[in-house]
């Protein structure tokens, strides 16, 4: 009992340190539109529009056909933004993601899509998933719909015509231990974004790159959102797209030491 008990203590104190700290940021947000708005240094019309905005027009057509969402409540929010600052938690994401750089690259360049998308999304996936959800006697338990460092379902191996419509419960519990391991997660994931650029009618040789132009950001905003589904998610995913750490950890290489010379 006792062991429980601390468990329960500790899982509230850290709750609390992270909603304490979300509703800080959420304050220092405030604070700093506050200051925006009386500055009155730049007109509306030369603010550079979101591309993680979406119109009515465009949400309603993006729920009609894909099925996605509203964002997430903003206690939510909060409670995810301040997961983001627990810097303990932000390395070992920065870790796994390390070892599946080499899967990342060899994706990206297979199917055509940006590295950094691809990492922001794992990044995200990562960094926000539940404790004990990829332990397998949990995978197969089906209380979790979504497995894997992308979080995807067995629905997207139906989608990309790797399972039928209806498998069978072999075919099920098979297709859970696939989306369990890393490479085939990563593969799994990349090939999802470039199912749904032809969804939406883009170039799929096309590497989007968001700070190239408004359109490409658009899109990688709205394959944000259609993987996810949380309105929310694409301003996420850009703001991790321009992450320096994240931009380090993909983009840099270690070279070996030269022998000193005697």
């Amino acid at each position: 009992m006792v062991p429980d008990a601390l468990k329960s203590v500790s899982a509230v104190a850290i709750a609390s340190v992270v909603l304490a700290i979300g509703v800080r940021l959420g304050l220092q947000q405030t604070d700093a539109a506050g200051d925006l708005a009386d500055s009155g240094s730049q007109t509306t019309q030369e603010i550079a529009p979101n591309p993680a905005d979406f119109s009515a027009e465009e949400l309603e057509h993006l729920q009609r056909r894909f099925g996605v969402h509203g964002p997430q409540t903003p206690l939510a929010q909060l409670f995810t933004r301040g997961v983001d600052q627990l810097e303990p938690l932000r390395a070992n994401t920065l870790s796994r993601l390390r070892s599946l750089k080499p899967m990342i690259w060899r994706e990206a360049k297979h199917h055509q899509i940006n590295p950094m998308l691809i990492t922001a999304i794992l990044f995200d996936e990562i960094q926000h998933s539940k404790p004990g959800e990829d332990l397998p006697f949990v995978v197969h338990s089906g209380l979790v719909d979504t497995h894997g460092p992308a979080q995807l379902g067995i629905s997207e191996l139906v989608h990309q015509g790797r399972l039928p419509n209806n498998p069978s419960s072999r075919e099920i519990a098979e297709a859970r231990d696939l989306l369990m391991d890393p490479a085939a997660n990563v593969e799994l994931l990349a090939a999802k974004l470039s199912r749904l650029k032809g969804a939406l009618g883009l170039d799929r040789s096309s590497i989007l790159i968001a700070s190239r132009s408004y359109v490409d950001a658009k899109a990688i905003a709205t394959l944000a959102y259609l993987h996810n589904g949380k309105l929310d998610y694409p301003a996420r995913v850009l703001r991790y797209m321009q992450d320096p750490a994240l931009h380090g950890l993909i983009y840099s290489s270690v070279r070996p030491a030269l022998a000193p010379l005697i």
